[in-house]
């Protein structure tokens, strides 16, 4: 199917991705997993999750292939690659319009909102950033690899982890606090939330290379910046797409509340980011972490690396 591995289109932690062709002449992309570290859950949670659902705006599984320990899931092909390297791209040739870039925000907030309410089963996804965000050829965006997904019943409001999943800038803050509330779909909502943050500023959250050190986590940045009713300059933007940038930062804020009961669901978010801009409010306040915690109400404590980045963020508000 992939001619011996010959072209390989990304790697990651989960093992390689090639571009494959069936028999029938249709594109694939065939993600060959790794060694696992927890006996294949990773293979087991994509087919359990995206198995079973159909939905414009979330990548399909074709099939999967498994031969003794080797496993591989076979999906349909996205052309345009992951949507991080236009988001943070420098070079014009990748560049997408603001307008673009907007339609691919409202999609994937639909793709999210399917999982979180279209199914009988509630999918949480658990790792919602860029590089998750495939582009077909039309530049519609596909939620994919549901390798950390959950599934739980739509009346179930919160789940039990027995650690924190996801990547590290995206993360929603109660895998990590207790004290803030229970684990739910609103963790997919703040992770939905830092990524469309990224996509109306085309720049990283926590960037340590700003020249102005008030700019050093974004997110708040832009809070103080609204909240003084200051423009938020975006290079060479129209007064309409001004308006659109403005509102994918105002929902982003939303989205990235600190508690999750603050936090909208997904089909609410697809609702602000379908009304005007000027209807929507700003959040009344914006913190980044719990104020005055006690060791006890940490759930457990973060790598080294989460650390830093914790504090990093801290010292930077």
């Amino acid at each position: 199917m992939t001619k011996g591995y010959k072209h390989k289109l990304g790697e990651g932690g989960y093992g390689c991705v090639y571009k494959g062709k069936l028999r029938s002449g249709r594109l694939v992309a065939v993600k060959v997993l790794g060694k696992s570290k927890a006996n294949g859950q990773e293979f087991i949670n994509e087919v359990a999750t995206i198995g079973r659902i159909h939905h414009f705006n979330v990548v399909q599984l074709i099939g999967f292939c498994v031969e003794g320990s080797k496993r591989a899931l076979v999906y349909e092909f996205m052309p345009n690659g992951s949507l991080d390297k236009y988001i943070f791209s420098q070079q014009e040739i990748n560049s997408l319009s603001n307008e673009k870039m907007f339609e691919i925000s409202l999609g994937v907030a639909r793709g999210v909102e399917y999982l979180h309410r279209g199914c009988e089963m509630q999918i949480l996804h658990f790792d919602i950033k860029p590089h998750n965000i495939l582009l077909d050829e039309n530049f519609v965006p596909k939620v994919s690899d549901f390798g950390l997904a959950r599934l739980c019943p739509l009346d179930n409001s919160i789940v039990s982890l027995t650690a924190a999943r996801g990547t590290i800038g995206y993360i929603a803050p109660e895998l990590f606090y207790k004290n803030i509330g229970g684990v739910s779909y609103k963790a997919d909502v703040y992770s939905f939330g830092m990524l469309l943050m990224e996509m109306a500023s085309r720049r990283k959250n926590l960037n340590a290379d700003v020249e102005h050190s008030s700019q050093l986590y974004f997110p708040s940045w832009v809070y103080d910046q609204l909240r003084q009713g200051k423009k938020i300059d975006m290079g060479d933007a129209t007064e309409e797409e001004s308006k659109m940038i403005r509102k994918m930062l105002i929902v982003a804020l939303w989205c990235i509340q600190l508690k999750p009961n603050d936090r909208p669901s997904m089909d609410k978010v697809v609702e602000m980011l379908e009304e005007e801009a000027e209807c929507l409010e700003m959040p009344a306040e914006f913190l980044l972490y719990p104020q005055d915690k006690s060791e006890e109400e940490v759930e457990e404590t973060p790598s080294d690396s989460d650390s830093s980045e914790i504090s990093l963020i801290q010292n930077a508000n």
